[in-house]
């Protein structure tokens, strides 16, 4: 049976990034012999539009069904933050029907464009972090009430939801540099005090060779700009994480650059790159699509379990970088932005390269017998 994908592209340039993330998943998918089922469906502002719901329950059942969901970006200006029913309120609620715990948010820097971001290069040259944000507790979860004269968010965790989300981190962390840095806010928070002894104790019981360090969230994104390559895998929960990435996204000169993996206990995730739905670009072709693109790429080695196929689509977006396929956020002063449309192509055309220069398992038999 094929593997089925939901794409969900969402609102904004969700759509157009998603489009060309779903056609080059299918195409490295088909590469390596395997077919994939892509089956669209709503969410967000669009079904709201259409249904009433940000989260259709066909969109839910959709998403249940599927091996893997594949989205693009919700929200815009149109579903204010003071409607009672909003965009954002269907991606928390996907998360948490999915049991989707652990967001991962790869962050490494092309050399191609270093020089887009405002930092130095020589903070940037090998920076590879990988950041852990804990996705379905804390205060975008917790109870919520407004009078006129008051409001309030709880932010509330449990110790098992800190320790499956460390859990995940530090098994992370045993297979790149085996450093974990917990970030917290404990000299504060009472939930960041919790976090911080059950970290502790889960990695020092569970993972004693992985090294373990706490870190203030404040400093924690001072020294991100300011010693990127100090870090390796960084574990936080939700509203820090949910800042951090996109303090993170200035490393790699754009949030259009960087993807994410939502995952749970089984191999069903939820795929998405990380910027919004930049309801400005819509409609204009100059979205970048390179973060969508390697979601796509964490979605064939995660839930897909195709590992191969992930590294070929990660190389071919390096490729496309490398032939100077920017879109206008990376492109730099005096290089012609590309369009959404020829960056996604030549993402394909990398892709295809790549496959034809593969050598066939006859031919090698060949020459083996020959030599």
């Amino acid at each position: 049976m094929s593997p089925l994908v939901a794409v969900l592209g969402g609102d904004g340039i969700g759509p157009e990034v998603t489009d060309l993330a779903a056609r080059v998943l299918a195409e490295a998918a088909a590469l390596n012999g395997v077919k994939i089922e892509l089956r669209e469906g709503l969410i967000g502002g669009s079904a709201i539009d259409q249904t009433g719901s940000p989260l259709p329950e066909e969109t839910l059942a959709l998403c249940r069904s599927a091996d893997a969901v594949l989205l693009g970006a919700v929200g815009g200006p149109q579903w204010p933050p003071e409607a009672k029913v909003r965009p954002e309120q269907g991606l928390l609620a996907l998360r948490q029907e999915l049991g989707l715990f652990a967001n991962l948010r790869p962050v490494t820097i092309h050399p191609r464009i270093i020089s887009s971001s405002p930092l130095r290069p020589e903070l940037l040259r090998g920076v590879d972090l990988l950041v852990v944000r804990e996705l379905t507790g804390g205060i975008y979860f917790g109870e919520k009430r407004r009078d006129a004269n008051r409001a309030q968010d709880v932010c509330s965790y449990t110790v098992a939801e800190v320790e499956r989300v460390v859990r995940a981190a530090a098994g992370y962390a045993r297979a790149r540099r085996r450093k974990l840095t917990s970030v917290d806010k404990a000299n504060v928070l009472e939930t960041s005090r919790l976090w911080r002894e059950v970290a502790t104790r889960v990695v020092q019981t569970e993972f004693p060779d992985v090294h373990l360090e706490h870190q203030l969230v404040d400093s924690c994104a001072m020294l991100l700009v300011r010693t990127p390559k100090s870090f390796d895998v960084i574990v936080t929960e939700n509203l820090f994480g949910d800042v951090l990435t996109d303090v993170a996204a200035v490393l790699g000169g754009s949030i259009g650059m960087l993807p994410s993996a939502s995952l749970g206990d089984g191999s069903r995730g939820l795929y998405e790159p990380i910027h919004g739905s930049a309801p400005a670009l819509a409609g204009r072709g100059v979205a970048n699509p390179y973060g969508a693109i390697l979601s796509a790429a964490m979605l064939l080695r995660h839930s897909l379990r195709l590992p191969g196929a992930a590294s070929e689509v990660e190389a071919a977006v390096s490729a496309a970088i490398e032939e100077g396929v920017l879109t206008e956020d990376v492109a730099g002063p005096g290089w012609r932005p590309s369009t959404t449309r020829e960056a996604g192509s030549a993402v394909l055309r990398a892709l295809r390269r790549a496959a034809e220069s593969k050598p066939r398992p006859g031919a090698l038999l060949l020459v083996e017998e020959r030599g």
